[in-house]
């Protein structure tokens, strides 16, 4: 297991002093479960699966498919591969979206959330605005995490993801 804080003062008595993520710093399967929600409309139910890799030279791939259960909207796939910062608490990343077209981002490892932001670099989309979004991965357990993130255009939320996240 991976611990970014480990004796780091401020975190003395949280965890026994360490922080072990699981999910994006450990190479694994996750399923994803959870709801769709977009402006007016119902929340759709939604399914998903994501591969964590690991390459030398603290480098990651993450390919993730996410599928409406309801069928009415087309799956969304996402690849990506970023790179931990020396202190090995922060990340960037780059990302390839079926909506959004290439992406953009940077992510941090909290001692209990992971957080990230992503921005699209408008190849896909001919709007003028700007599309961008956010994700937080609060930790239940070493095998479950809870997935809270939202799509934006401009200052709008579009849509937004609640989902549970479980180790395979």
């Amino acid at each position: 297991m991976y611990s970014a804080f480990t004796g780091h003062p401020k975190y003395a008595g949280i965890r026994d002093c360490s922080v072990a993520h699981s999910f994006l710093l450990e190479p694994g399967k996750w399923t994803l479960q959870g709801a769709w929600l977009t402006r007016d409309a119902l929340p759709l139910p939604i399914k998903g699966k994501i591969l964590v890799a690991w390459k030398p030279g603290n480098c990651f791939m993450v390919a993730t498919k996410l599928s409406f259960l309801e069928e009415t909207q087309d799956d969304i796939v996402m690849q990506s591969r970023g790179r931990m910062t020396a202190q090995e608490r922060q990340y960037t990343f780059v990302l390839q979206h079926s909506r959004l077209g290439k992406v953009e981002g940077e992510g941090w490892i909290a001692p209990e959330t992971i957080v990230q932001r992503y921005w699209g670099l408008g190849e896909k989309r001919p709007d003028p605005q700007r599309r961008s979004g956010f994700e937080t991965l609060r930790q239940i357990s070493p095998e479950r995490y809870y997935l809270s993130g939202g799509e934006m255009a401009g200052h709008y939320l579009t849509s937004t993801l609640e989902a549970e996240l479980t180790r395979q």
